[in-house]
């Protein structure tokens, strides 16, 4: 360490780097947040609001009714350089109410302090029930045609581009909790049809926990935090989620897929997205048929590790979002290809002996297979999150002429529930004319007034049939694309509340998806449910379940029993007869790595050459390289992103070490609790230790070259499997980009389950 005052050499490092302006800082990595810099001093120059960053977007500027307006998107914006009222009157003053003297009572007239925090103190609205946690881009979807024979839908024909919404999102946690968390993910698109707007509102998982609509607040409740405590926030792992799972078995088969590494994905980038519900399409012909939406993520299904994700919940509650951004900031644009499983529409609305109507089923790919049908790329961040992201509205209701819904009792429960909910959340019926949620298509519906009402409406006559406006608005027929009712034939049946016999089994396809996993998925499994069950607190719930877990596999439940303490027991009925799916599966293919973040370890007797190739090369591989050094600034004539009290392993896919950096002036363990994470009797600075160690109990790639092979010696990893040393850092960052494909390096941690 320098003999001069640690906090001076730190000092004069950042000075020396803030006083170099070079093309080494241009943005070359994302998270820059405005799209100008700032200036040390104020800014006293009046001038009109900044552009918006280059990867944001805002809805286009149509009417409330539709129309475009051809308005830049930006006129939606703030206009002018000068602070006003909300009446646009300019103000002198936002910092002094008006008062009777410098030190006397603030006057009640002060229309400004009034205007300015009434209107904050009504800045909130209701978050959502469930979902509450979400982020949002814009994106375009160019369809392949290969629909064009089963459905009529306008933006499927080919060539056809749409301008879309989507959202995704967290189901339990509230608006304030971690993305990280292990939970479903909501993935809904809106699709902006010129036959009118479709929302596509799905998750990451293909099934649900309940089959009946009427039991979603239950479910609901049972997942969210205590009543009486609030607590625990976003988490499953609690006494009230295991009792009802436990009770109401036909949850079991999506609680699987949460416990599995679906559970907490690596990214929205790579994650999958699925309709769950069954839908009937019509062609131009007439023709009928069932089918089910996929979304296919163009870089693979990844997940984060257990620690991983628990980590990340601390360090970078926001990682999922700031991934999905800064993805879209870089120019690697998330994409995913839509698909669907099509089905024969039979009186029976079966598929291979599986009910089609039933929420918790899949049907196995190998059965029928998805059929990819067109492509998404998100290339636009929203210009402001609470205009767009907070306030879109999605509705499973929101159909284009050729989809149509099926008699699937939770789409048919969810056909209310949406509508419902904007009215609380958004302030009343006219959601649709908020700018995010304007259709582009033309829109005359007859319907009127209420709160928050945009449109002018012109005529007299809001009914039909009338005279006085000329007959307008007119009914349109098939020659027009009008949406059509499928005239299904509906059984004659007494009223009952019931389910079909079909929706009996609970466990099959829970069993199925554990068939499916590789044994490195299996030991994630087990960890999850001994985790989750672990935190229960009744003796008698972990009984009930560990009783659900025989019936599903014998294996499972013994490891699972075995973490818990308890006994295993036997199962109650005949373990079902299943052919495993290897779809399910994330692990045996590779990916691209595209979109990836490589940290690369630094000091400043770096040979600054190497760095340079490398961060080249990673650029070129379309990822991401990050710098991480003792301090913040410049090394050399390139930009730290990261320093070693700033950096974590969790932000990093992979880790390059190309230097052994003596330990930095900040290496105090009364500064930085990791600073003691290894012998102060070390040469190399203890966080960049625990970072590569962090790496590889991770499962990820690293890479060093130089005197970088000497940490990965003193940290114990060298040579093990996925660590990769060479005589240059191109060739170690090409072993280690080809270990990337594989996202983990799985053969690290030898399974112990088949």
């Amino acid at each position: 360490m320098d003999a001069r005052n640690p906090a001076k050499v730190v000092k004069d490092a950042v000075e020396s780097a803030a006083e170099k302006v070079t093309d080494a800082l241009t943005p070359d990595v994302p998270g820059k947040p405005g799209s100008a810099p700032p200036t040390v001093a104020e800014p006293t120059t009046p001038q009109d609001p900044l552009p918006p960053k280059p990867e944001q977007g805002s809805p286009q500027t149509r009417t409330p009714t539709g129309a475009r307006t051809g308005a830049p998107a930006s006129a939606n914006g703030q206009q002018g350089a000068y602070l006003t009222t909300a009446q646009g009157a300019r103000l002198r003053d936002t910092d002094h109410s008006l008062k009777a003297g410098p030190r006397g009572p603030t006057l009640l007239q002060d229309h400004h302090l009034r205007e300015k925090i009434t209107h904050f103190d009504h800045e909130r609205i209701p978050e959502r029930v469930v979902h509450a946690r979400g982020a949002g881009a814009h994106g375009v979807f160019t369809a392949y045609g290969a629909a064009e024979a089963v459905t009529r839908a306008g933006f499927l024909r080919k060539g056809r581009t749409t301008e879309v919404f989507v959202r995704f999102s967290t189901v339990l946690g509230s608006r304030g909790s971690a993305d990280t968390v292990r939970d479903t993910r909501g993935f809904a698109t809106k699709f902006y049809t010129d036959e009118g707007t479709f929302d596509l509102v799905g998750n990451n998982m293909p099934v649900f926990f309940i089959q009946d609509a009427i039991k979603f607040p239950d479910i609901i409740h049972a997942g969210k935090p205590h009543p009486d405590r609030e607590i625990p926030q976003a988490q499953s792992a609690h006494d009230t989620f295991w009792d009802f799972v436990s009770l109401h078995t036909e949850a079991q088969h999506h609680t699987m897929w949460n416990m599995s590494d679906r559970g907490i994905p690596r990214s929205y980038r790579t994650m999958e997205g699925f309709g769950v519900h069954t839908f009937r399409l019509v062609n131009e012909a007439g023709e009928t048929v069932l089918a089910k939406f996929h979304w296919k993520p163009k870089l693979g299904v990844h997940s984060l590790v257990w620690e991983e994700a628990q980590m990340l919940a601390g360090i970078d509650p926001d990682f999922h979002r700031r991934d999905l951004y800064d993805a879209i900031e870089a120019g690697a644009f998330p994409e995913w290809e839509l698909g669907l499983q099509v089905f024969p529409d039979t009186p029976e609305e079966t598929f291979a002996g599986i009910d089609l109507l039933d929420p918790t089923k899949i049907v196995p790919e190998e059965l029928a297979p998805v059929q990819l049908v067109g492509s998404l790329t998100l290339n636009r961040t929203p210009t402001n999150f609470f205009a767009e992201t907070e306030q879109v509205a999605f509705h499973v209701g929101h159909l284009p002429p050729g989809i149509d819904v099926t008699n699937d009792p939770l789409l048919q429960g969810r056909l209310f529930s949406y509508v419902d909910t904007q009215l609380t959340r958004l302030g009343g019926p006219n959601f649709a004319q908020i700018p995010i949620n304007r259709p582009h298509a033309a829109v005359n519906d007859m319907l009127r007034d209420g709160f928050h009402q945009h449109a002018v409406h012109a005529g007299v006559a809001p009914y039909r049939p009338n005279s006085l406006d000329g007959g307008n608005p007119f009914p349109a027929g098939d020659a027009e694309n009008a949406f059509l009712d499928v005239p299904v034939r509906v059984a004659e049946a007494p009223k009952i509340r019931a389910n079909p016999v079909s929706f009996d089994d609970h466990f099959s396809q829970a069993r199925l998806f554990w068939l499916s996993m590789s044994p490195v998925e299996r030991e994630h499994i087990i960890r999850a449910y001994t985790f989750e069950l672990g935190k229960c607190f009744h003796q008698e719930i972990k009984e009930r379940q560990l009783q659900c877990l025989a019936t599903i596999d014998p294996v499972l439940c013994a490891r699972v029993a075995t973490g818990l303490g308890l006994p295993t027991p036997e199962p109650t009925v005949p373990l079902a007869d299943v052919t495993p799916s290897a779809v399910l599966s994330q692990v045996g293919r590779q990916w691209p790595a595209d979109g990836r973040t490589v940290g690369i370890v630094v000091d400043p007797e770096v040979d600054l050459d190497t760095v340079r190739d490398v961060r080249r090369a990673v650029f070129a591989a379309d990822m991401v390289p990050l710098l991480i050094a003792p301090h913040g600034g410049l090394i050399g004539d390139l930009p730290a992103q990261r320093s070693f009290a700033t950096g974590r392993s969790v932000e990093l896919d992979a880790l390059l070490v190309a230097t052994a950096p003596a330990p930095a002036p900040d290496a105090l363990p009364a500064r930085d609790a990791r600073a003691g994470a290894a012998p102060a009797t070390r040469p190399v600075d203890p966080r960049v230790l625990l970072m590569v160690e962090e790496c590889w109990r991770h499962a990820k790639a690293v890479g060093a070259w130089g005197s970088g092979v000497a940490v990965l010696e003193q940290v114990g990893v060298a040579g093990t499997p996925g660590v990769v040393t060479g005589d240059s850092g191109e060739e170690v960052f090409t072993g280690v980009h080809r270990l990337m494909a594989d996202h983990r390096v799985w053969e690290r941690f030898p399974a112990t389950v088949g």
